[in-house]
């Protein structure tokens, strides 16, 4: 009854929240937002790394993965951001609150399963003003800058293990959704304003494949390697741009106009995310202890969007680092509860591609969590914690410090089995 109550919350919560802005950061104006898909909270905390799979557990990175359940597993998760937003003269902060996945995974054959569910892809969310001073004293000229929306994912994974201790998978993602931008421009003593309103609605596939060989040596440790290959993604964009005129005094319209995109080739536009290539290696003992790493590249310098037109950002290659692992004392223990949590931790390093007035964009985390047995069953839930630094106050940049609140919930159930009576 509990498992069925928080599997209906979640499907209710899952409409509004994730229609709700992801991010509140400032980078999330460039590109098409902030990148959302980093896996379940128990991977998250292990620095993110996607290669380790087990039976109980979904492994929304790694479709390989799925080739471990034995059990139909629910899982969700919710994130809560404390950010610290400053530059040279001011700091802000700022918070806000996601669903993050609601996905359900289940085995449909010896070593072999799958999976389906939705999260968020990427997320826009910004509100900047920029005010520029003439020294000559000219009239103050103040810019507003602000951005909602963001990109949803479906997905649908299936992963199976055709050789010993070999398993490979893939997913198929469908992307879609509305990004809206606007810029105001007033200026000091002038009555009225000046508006730029831009909206792209976008959709579009990619597929995950994913290769995982995990060898026994000396019948207790096991070796874990993985490639996992998330190949370049389609996507179109609808266009549609407003200019015109407003008050500055009750908010209301002058006169707006569209724009007649067509003319310039960017009524329609691609917008191409490039391959990354995952490499994944580690070592542990079942049901004890994991420690890995996964180095991640891809070539984010093919990516542009034409129709922001922007002159002070560039795209550069990315590459990302991840180490993590984690600890049971002992999952069996029937003596101590605290025996049988899961503890993890990792770090992670992103060089993210983004380039904006010519200095890297990079991002820097820490995280640490547990994973909480829920009575005498395999479901659990998992609380996670990420303390982390992006971007930089040099060139008039941003930086931010943000702490990460991650619940995930993992939730485990029998399907297709006979029930029998003694």
């Amino acid at each position: 009854m509990v498992k069925k109550f928080l599997i209906a919350f979640f499907c209710v919560a899952a409409h509004g929240i994730f229609a709700q802005n992801g991010t509140v950061s400032p980078y999330s104006y460039f590109g098409i937002g902030d990148f959302r898909d980093k896996g379940t909270v128990d991977n998250r905390m292990m620095g993110g790394i996607s290669m380790y799979g087990d039976s109980i557990h979904i492994n929304l990175s790694n479709p390989a993965a799925y080739s471990k359940l034995k059990l139909t597993t629910y899982t969700a998760g919710i994130s809560h951001s404390e950010l610290t937003l400053k530059d040279f003269t001011e700091t802000q902060k700022t918070s806000v609150t996601n669903l993050e996945y609601l996905s359900i995974g289940f085995p449909i054959a010896k070593n072999a399963g799958i999976g389906f569910g939705i999260m968020p892809f990427s997320s826009v969310g910004y509100n900047l003003t920029d005010e520029q001073v003439p020294s000559n004293g000219d009239p103050t000229i103040t810019n507003v800058f602000a951005g909602e929306g963001g990109l949803n994912r479906v997905y649908l994974s299936a992963g199976f293990e055709p050789i010993k201790n070999l398993s490979i998978g893939a997913t198929v993602n469908f992307n879609f959704g509305t990004l809206e931008y606007q810029r105001i421009q007033s200026v000091e003593d002038v009555q009225f304003g000046t508006v730029d309103r831009r909206e792209s609605r976008i959709s579009g596939y990619d597929i995950n494949y994913a290769l995982n060989y995990n060898p026994i040596l000396k019948d207790k440790y096991t070796l874990y390697t993985s490639v996992l290959i998330n190949t370049q993604g389609n996507l179109t964009s609808t266009n549609t741009q407003n200019i015109g005129s407003f008050s500055l005094v009750n908010g209301q319209d002058i006169e707006v106009i569209e724009v007649n995109l067509d003319a310039v080739n960017l009524k329609r536009t691609e917008l191409k995310i490039p391959t990354t290539t995952t490499l994944g290696l580690g070592f542990g003992e079942n049901r004890k202890w994991f420690l890995g790493g996964e180095y991640s590249f891809q070539k984010f310098s093919d990516f542009q969007n034409d129709f922001l037109g922007l002159d002070n950002v560039t795209y550069g290659d990315a590459t990302s680092f991840a180490f993590g692992g984690y600890f049971i004392p002992d999952y069996s223990s029937l003596s101590g509860y605290y025996k049988r949590i899961t503890y993890r931790a990792g770090l992670r390093y992103d060089v993210t591609g983004l380039e904006v007035n010519n200095k890297e964009i990079n991002d820097f985390g820490i995280t640490f969590g547990f994973g909480l047995p829920l009575g005498n069953s395999f479901s659990n839930l998992n609380l996670g914690f990420e303390l982390g630094r992006r971007g930089t106050t040099d060139q008039n940049l941003i930086e931010e410090n943000y702490f990460n609140i991650n619940i995930g919930l993992s939730l485990n159930d029998r399907w297709f089995q006979k029930r029998k009576i003694n």
